[in-house]
């Protein structure tokens, strides 16, 4: 399904935006309290924190879901899949960025992807702390900031990676040979930052930096930021330059020429 009538999109981004007051509203519950005690859900040594903040938030946007949309097939992070019988699949991360949240750190965000079969048609991402919501759809991306009007953003130009900048969000990108080419990359960028997990896509949706690679994403890590990023005029893509709405390998920009010089790089790693 990817054809929609006005009236369906105008339904569609609704829908979306109550799920992301929803689910913010249910994270912000618990965010920065003294009794958040996260779980760690990685059974390899590492630290893959959850709390009831992911679990709530996810909750109240499956809500939102079964009484306005019961028709959509649901991907989330922490309740699974559910079936559908519209072709639409809501792809969601209850709380993006979850060591962040634990940390008190603000850069955490609510993410809602709408994959119509081939990959994200319309995408948000929310950060309800800061009270900043990115939202992507149908060709049009825009910024929405404490209730002020919607304004449009754009990517911006960047003909040479000698002058972008790129974010990722963990110095060890994936595995040896990944963390290899990110470094190589990285070599040649002006700057490269690191920890803001789901908002460097925002950023690089707005304009403000340029390019982020990541490794090890699933389809809910992703789908929300891809179709912003789209939107804005950006490109999403895995590190061979294919489709990247599954997760996995992630190059992210916001200009073509930039992301073809990365791209060089990165598709020496199979």
């Amino acid at each position: 399904m990817s054809d929609f009538t006005a009236t369906e999109k105008a339904e569609l981004i609704s829908v979306s935006q109550a799920m992301a007051e929803a689910g913010g509203l249910a994270a912000l519950a618990h965010f920065r309290t003294p009794a958040l005690s996260p779980q760690n859900k990685d059974q390899t040594g590492g630290f893959d924190p959850v709390t009831i903040a992911d679990r709530a938030a996810e909750a109240a946007m499956r809500a939102v879901l079964a009484s306005d949309r019961p028709q959509d097939a649901i991907l989330g992070e922490e309740g699974g899949s559910s079936p559908g019988t519209s072709g639409l699949t809501w792809v969601l991360d209850p709380v993006d960025g979850t060591r962040a949240f634990i940390s008190g750190i603000p850069m955490w965000g609510v993410l809602i992807g709408l994959d119509a079969g081939q990959g994200p048609v319309l995408g948000l991402i929310d950060q309800p702390y800061i009270g900043e919501r990115f939202l992507g759809a149908f060709g049009r991306a825009s910024l929405t900031r404490r209730g002020e009007a919607a304004r449009s953003i754009t990517t911006r130009a960047c003909a040479d990676l000698n002058e972008a900048t790129l974010f990722t969000t963990f110095p060890e990108v994936g595995t040896s040979e990944e963390g290899a080419a990110f470094a190589d990359v990285s070599a040649r960028v002006r700057l490269t930052r690191y920890g803001t997990d789901c908002y460097a896509y925002a950023m690089l949706a707005m304009g403000q930096i340029d390019l982020v690679i990541e490794a090890g994403l699933h389809a809910y890590d992703i789908q929300g930021p891809m179709a912003v990023i789209q939107a804005a005029g950006g490109m999403v893509t895995n590190w061979q330059g294919g489709p990247a709405h599954h997760g996995g390998r992630v190059l992210a920009a916001g200009d073509a020429r930039v992301h073809a010089q990365a791209l060089e790089v990165l598709a020496r790693v199979r």
